[in-house]
């Protein structure tokens, strides 16, 4: 609850209005019967028309207040709880983009799109309904109570009865209820995973023609979703009318008791009847407080365990702080994607790198190099385990990756190569070992300064919708058409592009989802090239594509390879002048050998381990892994 009640204190001026209204809607709602036992006592009884209008005006006026004021306590709480709504959305969607991978796989995407939206719902219903009503039932209990104890003292034994069964039923549908309303929470997260997953894999679905069989694991979600809220309202659905039923027996006492009571004060007798039911509406609120309040507790403790994982900046050396529990910064800020520091793109320039010879493929060392100058990536005995995982992923990887050089890095399916490259812009960080980016150790670059040098292009493409255009600037939101245009050039993207009709205003759909898969391939890379990094890895992203174009798109890369370029625009405080240029280096992943044949030198991957290292002749006269693959691939002709 100490979550719930931080951000309430963000907006407590709007809280404490609402709570302020309602508080005077509240003794209206008190008043109301105290005014018409006046009615009754001092004018219907006595035969007085002018003490019935007067005292009726005054009631008509307390409930015109009373109304006035459940307005306005309307207006705020649901303003302040949509702004606590926001402000935990906004919070909790900001720490989820500063996790390492490493938290996001542990709590699981799904799950976290369950906590951003489900559970933040259940705390801004909480918000409200602690505004608008759950401040309202004890304080009408308590009031309603105490004015039947001094307008009928003789009944407090009868009052005190009642309330004691009262209260025994309310714990019991507590205590009954909680472990059912848990399993509803469940049973809607699994209905969401099942509705996710068909959406997500919709063209699989159709294709395969899987509709019946999704039909029937969405229906058996739904029924278990129906058959949990039926059960737990089956609970309330008991225990309700059982509270009803002792209020309402309770009345009946107080009027047995109460048979003798003089005429003359039969109002005040009608008050308390009106008071009991006040308590009975009281006492069936605070049942529902209990379980929203339960409810919203779960919520929050879901949601704080997100707040509570370290920042990946914090943990892994970058400057922003460690921001553990509650989150303390100002309210309704956004964050955009947009938020690091962007360069330009290098200049285009060809040049061939040469190596000295190949190393020995079972000791796994480094490549040693040709060039005196500080390598562009370089692994030390890298050893990397996913958490929760039953073997490494990475065992003793070691090599040098020149600066402006091409590296390929080739292996069967599973033997890490994906997992290498995620650790070149520290998406991970080994658990032994040490990977060095411009000569420094990952661990102590500045996350931002160390990924504004780094473009991964990922094996899935991810576009997102608005425009051609609007996508190449996710590289570099700053960059002019030509920059994104000869971007496109030197991705083969162009020529699909210029016909489309509106060009690079066309628009794109979510996902992608109106282009081809060797077109998104294609948008992505340029987007890479926009960003102009020092570092470029291709994570199998040109599988889409015919021979043919990849082969344009790995020669148009190898142009910005290779020679330096001292006059490129300031980088990110680099200028040229401090040991550092801007010559780009390439890392292909790849499983085919057509693709990585004509890098500077490959890293053969075979569980977790390099199995060898060198260009592809040499491979092939002394990698036995690489020769099976080469063989499988290329058939007799190997050259």
């Amino acid at each position: 609850m100490r979550l719930i009640f931080h951000y309430v204190r963000r907006h407590w001026a709007m809280a404490l209005t609402a709570a302020g209204f309602l508080l005077v809607e509240t003794i209206g709602d008190l008043l109301q019967p105290t005014l018409m036992s006046m009615i009754v006592d001092r004018g219907v009884v006595r035969r007085d028309v002018g003490t019935v209008l007067r005292w009726g005006a005054v009631m008509l006026a307390v409930a015109a207040i009373g109304a006035g004021a459940a307005a306005m306590r309307n207006i705020y709480a649901s303003r302040a709880s949509q702004l606590i709504g926001r402000d935990i959305r906004s919070d909790t969607y900001r720490k989820v983009m500063s996790l390492g991978f490493d938290d996001v796989d542990r709590l699981q995407p799904s799950a976290i799109i369950t906590r951003i939206t489900n559970d933040v719902v259940q705390i801004q219903n909480f918000a409200q309904g602690l505004m608008r009503i759950m401040l309202k039932a004890p304080i009408t209990c308590v009031g309603a109570i105490a004015l039947i104890v001094v307008q009928i003292p003789e009944q407090t034994s009868t009052v005190a009865v009642i309330l004691a069964l009262a209260a025994l039923l309310i714990w019991a549908n507590m205590h009954v209820s909680f472990p059912r309303f848990l399993a509803v929470q469940r049973a809607l997260d699994r209905l969401g995973v099942v509705s996710r997953e068909f959406l997500r894999s919709i063209r699989v679905v159709k294709a395969f023609v899987m509709e019946h069989e999704e039909r029937a694991r969405f229906g058996a979600a739904s029924r278990q979703f129906a058959d949990t809220n039926v059960a737990a309202t089956r609970v309330n659905a008991t225990y309700g009318p059982l509270i009803n039923l002792s209020v309402n027996m309770g009345i009946v006492a107080m009027l047995w008791l109460s048979r003798a009571q003089d005429a003359a004060h039969i109002g005040a007798l009608m008050a308390s009847m009106n008071y009991m039911t006040q308590v009975l509406f009281a006492l069936n609120r605070v049942s529902m407080i209990v379980n929203s309040a339960t409810r919203a507790s779960a919520s929050a403790s879901r949601i704080q365990e997100i707040f509570d994982c370290p920042d990946e900046f914090a943990r892994r050396g970058g400057t922003t702080g460690d921001h553990r529990g509650v989150p303390s910064r100002e309210s309704g800020c956004e964050m955009t994607p947009h938020e690091q520091t962007r360069r330009p793109m290098p200049r285009e320039s060809v040049h061939e790198s040469s190596h000295g010879p190949s190393c020995d493929p079972s000791q796994g060392m480094s490549r040693p190099s040709s060039h005196d100058e500080t390598p562009a990536v370089e692994f030390r005995d890298v050893t990397f385990t996913y958490e929760q995982a039953g073997a490494p992923a990475l065992r003793d990887v070691s090599f040098t990756m020149d600066r402006g050089s091409t590296l390929g890095v080739i292996g069967p399916t599973g033997s890490g190569k994906s997992t290498l490259v995620s650790l070149i812009p520290r998406l991970y960080d080994p658990q032994s070992g040490a990977v060095f980016v411009d000569g420094r150790d990952l661990r102590d670059w500045d996350v931002d300064d160390l990924r504004a040098r780094i473009a991964l292009v990922a094996q899935k493409p991810t576009l997102f919708t608005g425009t051609v255009a609007s996508n190449l600037r996710w590289g570099d939101p700053s960059a002019s058409d030509t920059t994104i245009q000869r971007a496109a050039r030197l991705a083969c993207a162009s020529e699909f592009v210029d016909t489309l009709p509106d060009g690079y205003d066309a628009r794109v759909g979510q996902g992608g989802v109106n282009l081809s898969g060797g077109q998104k391939q294609r948008l992505n890379l340029a987007r890479a090239l926009v960003r102009g990094p020092r570092v470029l890895i291709l994570d199998d992203c040109t599988s889409a594509l015919d021979a043919v174009t990849e082969h344009d798109v790995l020669a148009n890369l190898r142009s910005l390879t290779g020679a330096a370029n001292t006059s490129s625009p300031r980088r990110n405080g680099h200028d040229g002048h401090d040991g550092h240029d801007d010559r780009m280096s390439v890392v292909v992943i790849s499983q085919r050998i057509a693709t990585v044949r004509s890098c500077d030198l490959i890293v053969v991957m075979d569980d977790g381990r390099v199995a060898g290292i060198g260009t592809h002749d040499e491979l092939l006269q002394s990698c036995a892994l690489y020769q099976a693959i080469a063989k499988s691939q290329l058939g007799g002709d190997r050259s």
